[in-house]
């Protein structure tokens, strides 16, 4: 198994945990943010994060944040370089994952060798993308990008994201489906990509009412992806956090491609490195496929 930490850099910072709780640097605004992970003692004082500029409080199946005056409803901070605009949402979260940034690398050293070797750009495929982390930075390394998220709202974020990165003329295709039902129509389009990297969630809304449930609907998700594949792909990339499975049964479910065109399957664990303080932050689990 490996396990891949996300380092302190100037825009973010993880600056103490516990007790159910994370104390998170973006930019210039400190948040206290819920994480079910960070299951040890505080070690900063409590005056400390009570000065935080938001605190999220949950209430029931959601929360809501409790915030100074001079917080600000977004703001854009700069991480690997890029530039993303962060909001708090009523779900916690904020609009980036700092973890994935060992995947955001990784993948685009993978495009960067590919697009040196071919004479076709590599086509990379973002299966619930978010706000488009790992859509930048792979449309930034050259890489031909499609982006599907079924939220409308989280669609325009990664847009935004990709003004404000400066990669607003890259070639990005911008999706707003169910990934299953766009999957479906790739496969009989005869679509193929050399790159794939999906985070499915446990439980999630798609467009039209389609409701998305990992136990039901993984297998295919999986099917369909490797439908997808190129006969020279170079990457697969399976995330997983809410739904709580190890980096082994992921693992399993890539372990068949390696069979198919070489390569290798790896798997572990992502976190963030809390500053001034040996502790990581389980952050999520993975497993990746690469022919090299």
């Amino acid at each position: 198994m490996s396990v891949y930490i996300a380092q302190s850099q100037p825009g973010y910072e993880l600056l103490d945990s516990g007790e159910g709780m994370k104390l998170e640097r973006f930019g210039s605004f400190t948040l206290v943010r819920p994480d079910p992970e960070a299951l040890w003692p505080k070690r900063l004082s409590d005056s400390i994060w009570k000065e935080a500029d938001a605190t999220y409080v949950r209430s029931g199946a959601s929360g809501s944040w409790v915030k100074t005056n001079s917080f600000p409803k977004a703001w854009t901070f700069s991480y690997d370089s890029l530039i993303f605009e962060l909001r708090p949402t009523s779900f916690k979260h904020v609009g980036i994952f700092p973890e994935q940034i060992e995947h955001w690398q990784w993948l685009a050293q993978k495009i960067t060798k590919a697009t040196k070797e071919r004479s076709e750009p590599v086509k990379v495929l973002n299966l619930f993308a978010y706000t488009g982390g790992a859509t930048l930075s792979a449309a930034r390394a050259g890489a031909h990008v499609t982006h599907v998220d079924s939220s409308s709202v989280a669609l325009d974020w990664a847009r935004t994201n990709a003004d404000l990165s400066g990669l607003a003329d890259k070639p990005v295709r911008w999706i707003e489906d169910d990934v299953i039902a766009f999957l479906k129509r790739e496969v009989k389009r005869g679509n193929r990509y050399d790159a794939i990297i999906m985070d499915p969630p446990a439980f999630g809304h798609g467009t039209k009412g389609v409701i998305w449930k990992i136990e039901r609907d993984f297998y295919q998700l999986m099917e369909l992806s490797f439908a997808v594949l190129s006969d020279k792909p170079i990457a697969v990339i399976l995330n997983g956090y809410t739904a709580g499975h190890s980096p082994t049964t992921l693992a399993n479910n890539l372990i068949p491609l390696v069979g198919i065109y070489g390569g290798s399957v790896e798997s572990g664990e992502l976190g963030v490195a809390e500053s001034k303080s040996s502790r990581i932050l389980p952050s999520g689990v993975f497993a990746r496929f690469s022919t090299e």
